[in-house]
């Protein structure tokens, strides 16, 4: 009995050590973490960012849509007010593009503590003609200020283009007919620069300078084109008596003003204190382009830059205008300060008889 008793007992032992498989497979696991609940809000924001992007694109290519639409129909019904529109709108564009661009030279200019003459040619440049351009603007903002003083200031921009609007927003019919009206303009006085040469010539002291300058007058009244070295040949009579600046009349000065594009209506001692600041700035401008080099101009830049110096360059080719910039920096170049009104002479000279048989 006692045998069997142990027997029991340590069946039983064992029975209750023992843990069944089923037992085991039924062990709940343990709960898996939670997701960050950061993650849900952030893709939700990016969803609605792209969205939101989407949304925007498509509105901008609806809008693009509808603006080509409208223009293809102005183009088709209206076409002289499609082309002042188109060129308004790019006017718009280009103006703002050279807003940037200047504000980027005047930064430069301030951090590298540099003046304008140190500046290359096509900075000095696009800083010369934005001046121009903003001292012409200026009037119009001024007339826009009162109320309802817009409409008018746009039916005056309307009637008179050449002397209200700014280049940027010349179409190109109005470009050559604007450029054509100034340059007869300042050509008026073209002959009466050469009779002044001539005249004074006739009383100076020095024979031999006297002969020089009596021939160069004749040659250009007769049509022919001087060369650089017969300018080069007076040049002493530009730094003193009787040609050079502060010993012009009155009525010199003011004809030299024209020629430059500035306003004669002016008292003489003003007058003359902006021809030479003008032809100063020529000056540096003129060896800044010596530096660069005539061939590395564009068409525009060499048209644009005979324009500037006395020829009427709408009606010639760009080869044409950088041989006649060639030989102008060959005189430019090599003035002094004190010679600088043959700088102002020499664009009544070499421009004149230039390339005769064309337009100009």
């Amino acid at each position: 009995m006692a045998r069997l008793g142990c027997r029991c007992v340590w069946r039983f032992g064992l029975a209750s050590l023992s843990v069944p498989a089923a037992s085991l497979s039924r062990t709940p696991r343990p709960p898996e973490p939670p997701p960050w609940p950061a993650l849900r809000p952030l893709v939700r924001q990016f969803s609605a960012k792209a969205n939101s992007k989407t949304v925007i694109s498509a509105l901008v290519s609806k809008a693009k849509y509808i603006n080509e639409k409208y223009e293809k129909y102005l183009e088709r019904t209206f076409p002289r007010f499609y082309v002042l529109y188109s060129t308004f709108l790019k006017g718009i564009r280009v103006f703002y593009a050279e807003v940037k661009e200047i504000r980027r030279i005047k930064t430069n200019m301030a951090h590298k503590n540099i003046q304008f003459y140190q500046l290359p040619y096509r900075d000095m440049e696009k800083l010369r003609q934005f001046r121009r351009d903003l001292i012409k603007a200026i009037p119009i903002g001024i007339l826009s200020l009162p109320p309802f003083a817009n409409y008018l200031v746009l039916l005056l921009m309307y009637l008179f283009p050449r002397q209200l609007l700014i280049r940027h927003f010349w179409t190109p019919k109005q470009h050559v007919e604007f450029l054509d009206a100034y340059h007869n303009t300042r050509k008026e006085v073209y002959a009466e620069v050469v009779d002044d040469l001539m005249h004074k010539s006739r009383f100076l002291a020095d024979s031999q300078l006297r002969k020089r300058m009596l021939h160069l007058c004749r040659k250009v009244q007769e049509g022919s084109h001087p060369d650089v070295m017969e300018l080069k040949a007076v040049r002493t009579l530009f730094e003193g008596h009787p040609f050079s600046i502060q010993m012009l009349s009155s009525q010199q000065v003011k004809v030299l003003s024209r020629v430059l594009f500035l306003t004669p209506r002016l008292p003489s001692f003003i007058l003359k204190y902006r021809l030479r600041t003008h032809l100063s700035e020529l000056s540096h401008l003129d060896r800044a382009m010596l530096n660069l080099g005539v061939r590395e101009l564009s068409d525009e830049e060499a048209q644009v830059a005979c324009y500037t110096r006395g020829l009427n360059s709408v009606h010639f080719s760009p080869l044409q205008c950088r041989l006649w910039l060639n030989q102008w920096l060959q005189l430019s170049c090599s003035l002094k300060e004190t010679e600088a009104s043959l700088l102002a002479h020499g664009m009544v000279l070499l421009s004149t008889n230039y390339l005769s048989s064309s337009k100009g």
